[in-house]
């Protein structure tokens, strides 16, 4: 069966910027279940790369492909299940049976959304929900950093939550959950944020939920720059598979999506006419965010030891080439830009370590798209969004189809 992305999958995954979290709390803002998810993904890669630095590259392509695949499947299930109480949802996982009825379920939900991705991937979510008890590497680096995200968002309600009972008991079960998973690398300096470069950089991207966009235009639902990322991820990935790529392309890919705006935390979200408005301004911006990429996030994570993530943010961020929405593949250890159809073709080794560009792009302009419809659907109507809507079909009538993805018949799928 082939796989063709629907739009349907791509309005599941956006869903999650509905979904709240800790409602039944005081919140200086709303946090949002795509926010949590990408701050989780962050961490995710971050332990991924530090526990997987004496691997061989089989071994290191398995386990970052069960970790984002992973992710995702913990994703799909909280959508369905996000307004079960943490602590309902672990007594019914005591239960075998109740969580296996539970399961049953959510997968009931979700399988008209997910069935265009194939019966093996419902197979493998299948598989991985129904085995909670599963304590491999992928699992555990995905739960701690899960359960890191979660705690950075506690203490941001902590403040103004004195009076709650249920606080000091909700610290505690964090601060010991995480301490079991020391052992995992890097969970020592995620817990040491104030003193080591890693928490550092791991809170610091957090930071990104502030960051709202469109901030001049009023959205239901608002988006930060930090969910948006985890979409561009997400759908990455299933664009992937859509076109068959590599397992090593597929992975740079979801990564990609992932950091692909952070430098926004240097610069704000600087919308899409004042970077085009004119090549120069568009150069001054491009030049600011590197410089400041390499002084507050690049150098410090290489002088703190940690070189192999710093490489790895400079081939996402496309800093070699000059964006990170250009193929590139890396042979004999230098980077080089291909073209889109090179990259599908001649170019699609894992042994090459190939990055799509334009397919990246498609994947940020459907987000946006998606944001925008969704805004007017809900009734929020302004110039801003029809033109955005308006922009991004020009585009891709006038390119219908790039690295084999139909962009303009999915587009067409919104009328």
């Amino acid at each position: 069966m082939s796989i063709i992305i629907r739009k349907s999958l791509l309005e599941l995954i956006f869903s999650g910027a509905f979904m709240k979290r800790w409602n039944d709390k005081l919140r200086p803002m709303e946090l949002v279940e795509v926010d949590k998810q990408a701050h989780k993904m962050i961490v995710a890669w971050l332990l991924f790369v530090l526990n997987s630095r004496d691997m061989d590259v089989a071994r290191k392509r398995a386990l970052g492909e069960s970790i984002v695949e992973g992710g995702l499947f913990d994703y799909l299930y909280r959508l369905v299940i996000t307004d079960i109480k943490p602590p309902v949802f672990y007594k019914i996982k005591e239960n075998p049976d109740d969580y296996r009825t539970l399961t049953n379920w959510v997968l009931s939900e979700l399988r008209p959304r997910i069935m265009p991705l194939g019966q093996d991937f419902i197979d493998r979510m299948t598989d991985y929900l129904m085995q909670p008890e599963d304590k491999g590497l992928a699992r555990r680096i995905l739960h701690a950093a899960h359960l890191y995200a979660s705690y950075s968002e506690f203490k941001l309600l902590k403040s103004i939550n004195r009076m709650d009972h249920e606080l000091t008991e909700i610290e505690d079960s964090f601060v010991d959950r995480l301490n079991e998973m020391r052992d995992i690398t890097g969970v020592a300096e995620l817990l040491d944020e104030d003193n080591n470069v890693l928490g550092k950089f791991a809170r610091m991207c957090g930071r990104l939920r502030f960051q709202k966009r469109w901030s001049q235009t009023p959205r239901v639902p608002e988006t930060s720059v930090l969910g948006h990322m985890f979409i561009v991820a997400a759908y990455s990935w299933f664009f992937s598979m859509e076109i068959g790529a590599c397992r090593a392309r597929s992975q740079n890919d979801f990564f990609t999506g992932l950091f692909h705006d952070l430098p926004e935390l240097l610069t704000r979200d600087i919308i899409s006419p004042v970077k085009a408005s004119s090549e120069d301004i568009g150069d001054l911006i491009h030049e600011y965010e590197i410089r400041e990429l390499e002084r507050v996030v690049l150098t410090p994570l290489k002088e703190g030891g940690y070189t192999d993530i710093a490489a790895r943010l400079e081939y996402f961020l496309g800093l070699e080439i000059g964006s990170e929405f250009k193929a590139c593949i890396t042979r004999d250890g230098e980077v080089i830009e291909v073209t889109q159809d090179e990259l599908s073709t001649k170019y699609n080794q894992d042994t090459l370590d190939p990055k799509d560009g334009a397919l990246l792009k498609v994947c940020d302009s459907l987000a946006a798209y998606i944001e925008a419809h969704t805004a007017l659907k809900n009734g929020i109507s302004s110039d801003q969004l029809h033109h955005a809507l308006y922009r991004i079909r020009l585009r891709y009538n006038e390119t219908p189809v790039i690295g084999g993805v139909q962009v303009s018949a999915l587009l067409a799928d919104f009328d």
